[in-house]
């Protein structure tokens, strides 16, 4: 049996690429907030870069890890591939442009574009029925840090000297750095339901209740939630309690405290000890969640940050997650749903 050529293989291979992503995500429906204060029609100039472009433009520097928008800039007017894949022409704007095109849409209007397009990604996974419609059995929340892009003020070295807004605090590693912190909530196949950001130096049990409001008002139930031993709080514990939503959260060992037998334990660095079935919920739960933030930093830079604001750390996020749910309805509509987390088939 002889081999087929390559020039063959390709038309029975489905090859990803930026443009395979994009030609599967219809941005039509949140058309109005992507033409925010842009003129349409009548009298004037017309617009030159449609901000259906610009936001898959924006999205492709995620997916393709370019550090800085000048750079996007410069790697669309030299490949004209990439230009034709976000849906421009002979030209592509410049690194102002996009600046404008974020303070224009601003942070809420990102939140409502991100909303969105995970909506169609929970409709299209066919594997999790009850996600469709907005009924998540169980899901397992966790943080990480994101170094801020500036130096830390002489005159208050607790904050940023170029990014006020940036504080001190303990990173996941247990240095202290100049940063962020974002929260997110995740599903059992380490699918993200939402996330909310915050100064470094910000206690992530304080996150939890604002992160509930948002996935919990974008008409979601949940019904289970997941977290390490750091969300170990009376406060907390009650607060869901009051949502009836059960929790599998593991208890610190504390000095001179024994803990109940039918909670979880932390018995080291990564284990918990306690009944069988709790353990078995928490670690099929935290697996999915590790490996959404390994996606995200490796993928698709989410570390990388390189504005400043924390405006502009929640559009950062959204734009990274953005990417992950449009790789999600890439991959069912191209009938390869095995790809559907395969960020790096798409790049």
């Amino acid at each position: 049996m002889g081999y087929l050529p390559f020039f063959h293989l390709i038309g029975v291979i489905k090859v990803g690429s930026p443009k395979l992503l994009f030609e599967n995500l219809d941005l039509t429906p949140i058309e109005d907030i992507l033409w925010t204060d842009l003129h349409k029609t009548g009298p004037g100039r017309p617009v030159e870069y449609k901000p259906e472009s610009d936001l898959k433009a924006l999205m492709l520097r995620q997916l393709l890890q370019i550090p800085y928008v000048k750079d996007l800039s410069k790697r669309l007017r030299r490949d004209n591939y990439l230009r034709e894949a976000c849906g421009y022409g002979d030209k592509a704007p410049c690194e102002g442009h996009y600046s404008q095109m974020k303070k224009r849409v601003t942070r809420e209007g990102f939140r409502i574009i991100e909303a969105w397009i995970r909506k169609e990604a929970l409709k299209i996974r066919i594997d999790q029925p009850l996600a469709a419609v907005g009924l998540i059995q169980a899901a397992c929340i966790d943080g990480t840090d994101i170094p801020a892009w500036s130096s830390r003020d002489p005159h208050d070295t607790k904050k940023g000297r170029g990014d006020p807004e940036a504080r001190v605090g303990r990173t996941k590693k247990g240095a202290f750095d100049l940063g962020y912190l974002s929260l997110t909530m995740a599903d059992i196949e380490g699918f993200c339901l939402g996330h909310v950001e915050a100064s470094l130096n910000v206690n992530e049990k304080k996150l939890v209740e604002p992160l509930l409001e948002k996935v919990l008002g974008e008409d979601m139930e949940l019904e289970l939630l997941a977290g390490d031993s750091q969300f170990e709080s009376g406060e907390l514990f009650a607060a869901l309690e009051s949502r009836k939503l059960e929790h599998v959260i593991p208890w610190r060992r504390l000095k001179g405290r024994d803990n109940p037998p039918d909670v979880l334990s932390v018995k080291d660095r990564i284990d918990v000890e306690g009944p069988e079935h709790l353990r078995s919920v928490y670690h099929r739960l935290r697996a999915p969640n590790e490996s959404l933030f390994g996606r995200a930093k490796c993928r698709l830079n989410i570390s990388k940050f390189t504005w400043q604001g924390l405006d502009n750390v929640e559009i950062h996020v959204s734009l990274a997650l953005c990417v992950a749910y449009a790789v999600c309805i890439a991959a069912y509509r191209i009938g390869r749903p095995e790809l559907r987390q395969s960020i790096a088939f798409f790049a």
